[in-house]
């Protein structure tokens, strides 16, 4: 394959259901080398999606080429040369740690003295060497994520699709496996993966938004700043953070502020306005009114968070 050439291209994408439609249209484009981010809440269409593009569901219309060859029901040209982690692991909980690998290797074709060899490769790269005995459902989250990415990678292939990976995993299992995941890219693998954590996007080459089925962003994370976010966000630490939240949607309900949204991330509440520094002291009076301090204010870039929940509401 030409190293120029997209590993993958999806055009007009489209499932219907019915009447539903749960994928709607969509044009993706994944450059060779690069982790590929598709972001949206659950239900949004990232599975359906991936698994059209994995010859799993047949689109209603449109296509997807992977590495040059059309995704059309006939996958056994691309099935050796992509890789697949579903959002449940894939893994036989029965089996032990090097059962579920032989499983995979054999089904993926490998000889058995290379499967051994790439065996004991996965077993390094998931940090479960000694551990090839224990039964897969003693194992933790992290583990088997690990364990799951290393049989989806047993067969080396160039694309590597993962629907929601790290769901339900702790962070820190969580942060590791995108360190694997970028050891990945380093040798040349593409990945295409799903996610509804916003911090994971923002560690993405490239991505898209997804709601309703429809991509409602595309480019790398600053692009998507630049195009999406209009307005400044000003971060504060109020004495009642969902209160606040509360009566300054009020205040904007009744167009005595003029901000554009008001959002809770925890104790912090973040305020979009097109200048905040002119709302910063009918935003004091305001929670002043409801015995709310203001505590800290400032001034901050917008997370990616900010920018998808501008989207989604327009």
């Amino acid at each position: 394959m030409n190293s120029q050439q997209p590993a993958i291209v999806v055009t007009n994408l489209t499932k219907r259901f019915g009447d539903f439609t749960a994928v709607n249209g969509i044009n993706i484009e994944v450059r060779r080398g690069e982790i590929f981010g598709l972001l949206g809440p659950n239900g949004s269409g990232k599975t359906t999606t991936i698994r059209m593009m994995l010859g799993l569901m047949r689109p209603s219309s449109g296509s997807v080429e992977v590495l040059g060859m059309k995704v059309d029901g006939d996958t056994q040209k691309i099935r050796p040369r992509v890789g697949y982690m579903s959002q449940r692991f894939s893994l036989y909980n029965d089996l032990t740690v090097l059962q579920n690998l032989n499983f995979y290797g054999a089904a993926y074709g490998l000889s058995n003295s290379e499967l051994q060899m790439r065996i004991k490769e996965a077993l390094s790269m998931a940090g479960l060497e000694g551990r090839g005995n224990a039964k897969t459902r003693d194992l933790s989250g992290g583990w088997r994520q690990r364990l799951a990415l290393s049989a989806a990678i047993l067969h080396r292939p160039e694309v590597l699709f993962l629907d929601e990976p790290t769901a339900g995993v702790d962070p820190l299992s969580r942060r590791a496996f995108w360190d694997l995941l970028y050891q990945l890219i380093s040798e040349g693998i593409t990945v295409f993966v799903t996610t509804h954590y916003m911090d994971e996007a923002e560690h993405c080459h490239r991505l898209a938004f997804i709601q309703y089925g429809d991509v409602i962003a595309y480019g790398t994370s600053a692009e998507i700043k630049t195009d999406m976010m209009h307005g400044e966000v000003l971060e504060l630490e109020p004495s009642d953070a969902p209160l606040a939240v509360k009566v300054l949607r009020a205040a904007q309900a009744d167009q005595s502020l003029p901000i554009v949204e008001v959002e809770l991330y925890g104790a912090l509440v973040h305020i979009v306005a097109s200048d905040v520094r002119k709302c910063q002291h009918v935003i004091e009076k305001e929670l002043r009114k409801a015995n709310i301090r203001a505590g800290h204010m400032s001034i901050i870039e917008p997370s990616l968070e900010d920018v998808f929940i501008s989207a989604m509401k327009k």
